[in-house]
């Protein structure tokens, strides 16, 4: 469980994962080891993941994002895990979701444009086996996209 202090110092480095110790522990208002063994813990215990750069998706020329809805033809344990093994290779679905409702999954895409796009479909998802229908979603402007939790 975290408390206020772990909170406070996950809100910073959430905002600036490059702060060094001795900035976050001033930051947090702890002292630089009691900072350090926070941090630590945070992150042997798996609470941090991570940590990642923060990169502009259009100007790294990735220009075509989607939101796919992938619904499978059945529920069988072999189609499901072998669909979420092919999604975790494939490095342009950022995002897969098993949710409830009219699609067994949700998959955010990037790709370089619309032909990437296609491809995509026909090379990898038309191919899997027990997919029953794709149904796609173009982001055409984002509004809001973040990756921060609220703590």
């Amino acid at each position: 469980m975290i408390d206020k202090a772990d909170r406070r110092v996950l809100q910073r480095l959430q905002a600036e994962g490059r702060i060094t110790n001795q900035d976050l522990a001033e930051a947090t208002g702890l002292s630089a080891s009691a900072c350090w063994r926070r941090v630590k813990a945070l992150e042997e215990s798996g609470v941090v993941r991570g940590y990642a750069a923060l990169v502009d998706r259009e100007k790294a020329g990735f220009s075509t994002a989607a939101i796919l809805h992938v619904s499978l033809e059945r529920h069988d344990a072999r189609f499901v895990e072998e669909f979420e093994r092919r999604v975790r290779e494939r490095p342009e679905i950022l995002d897969c979701y098993a949710t409830t409702g009219d699609a067994d999954y949700h998959l955010r895409v990037v790709v370089a444009d619309v032909a990437a796009y296609n491809a995509l479909l026909d090379g990898f998802l038309f191919r899997l086996p027990g997919i029953r229908q794709v149904r796609t979603n173009v982001v055409l402007k984002e509004i809001k996209s973040g990756v921060a939790l609220p703590l």
